[in-house]
């Protein structure tokens, strides 16, 4: 078994166009992510996927491998599978949707992600979650928030706050998806074939779709938070993270 770091980037970002090119301490957001997720030691292999010659030749410009993919994809996931099967990765192998838009993650995130998968090969999606600390975060519509069961797989991942409490005599943990996802490859081809369902059309989140076809998806508590680049402001206060350290 093989595990596949793969990093979607495109140029035409909604909010912030060509972050991922965006300068941060002298070098580009994505590369920032890349070296990264380098200090892995959970991946056998990481690439970049894009459809922009721009992004690619930067990546080339710092020594990341890179891989050309198709201007069609309606998102990022389809952009990883494709490039998964350009790397001939097998059904069994492990495929590490890393986000191009999160220079501050920590490499040990990938490793706590592929540690369930690697153990019990009825997983076939996993995702990680962090403690949201703030009623600011709580009401952000950009944080995706998410509840779980006992065995630590996902009820419902929405925008909005949840769960909502009546009783106050309970006091609620909420928590926050975060930073990359992985997949079996077999599973994230055919994920890729499912149909958008009603749900995951209306809070514009792709993981609704596995658990609105009828799938499990582990999520795993990480140690550690991340910041991703949105808008302006985002990458702004990345900048200054990243002066000060």
């Amino acid at each position: 078994m093989k595990v596949y770091g793969i990093i979607p980037a495109r140029y035409g970002s909604t909010r912030l166009p060509a972050k991922v090119l965006a300068d941060i301490a002298g070098k580009p957001l994505i590369q920032w992510v890349y070296e990264r997720a380098r200090k892995s030691p959970s991946l056998d292999r990481l690439v970049v996927a894009t459809d922009d010659e721009r992004i690619h030749n930067r990546v080339k410009s710092f020594g990341g491998e890179v891989l050309e993919t198709s201007s069609t994809h309606p998102s990022g996931t389809d952009r990883v599978c494709e490039a998964a099967r350009i790397l001939r990765a097998q059904d069994k192998d492990l495929i590490v949707n890393i986000q191009g838009d999160q220079p501050l993650f920590e490499p040990g995130m990938i490793d706590e992600l592929v540690g369930p998968l690697r153990n019990d090969p009825s997983i076939n999606m996993g995702a990680l979650v962090y403690p949201i600390r703030t009623p600011e975060e709580l009401a952000n519509p950009s944080v995706v928030k998410v509840v779980f069961d006992r065995k630590g797989f996902a009820l419902y991942f929405s925008r909005s706050p949840m769960p909502y409490v009546i009783s106050t005599s309970s006091k609620p943990r909420y928590y926050k998806h975060i930073g990359p996802y992985a997949y079996r490859m077999e599973f994230l081809t055919k994920f890729t074939q499912m149909e958008r369902g009603v749900l995951e059309q209306g809070e514009s989140l792709e993981q609704l779709r596995a658990l609105e076809h009828g799938y499990r998806v582990k999520v795993v508590e990480t140690k550690f938070d991340s910041q991703e680049v949105d808008t302006s402001e985002d990458l702004e206060k990345v900048r200054k993270i990243m002066k000060r350290e």
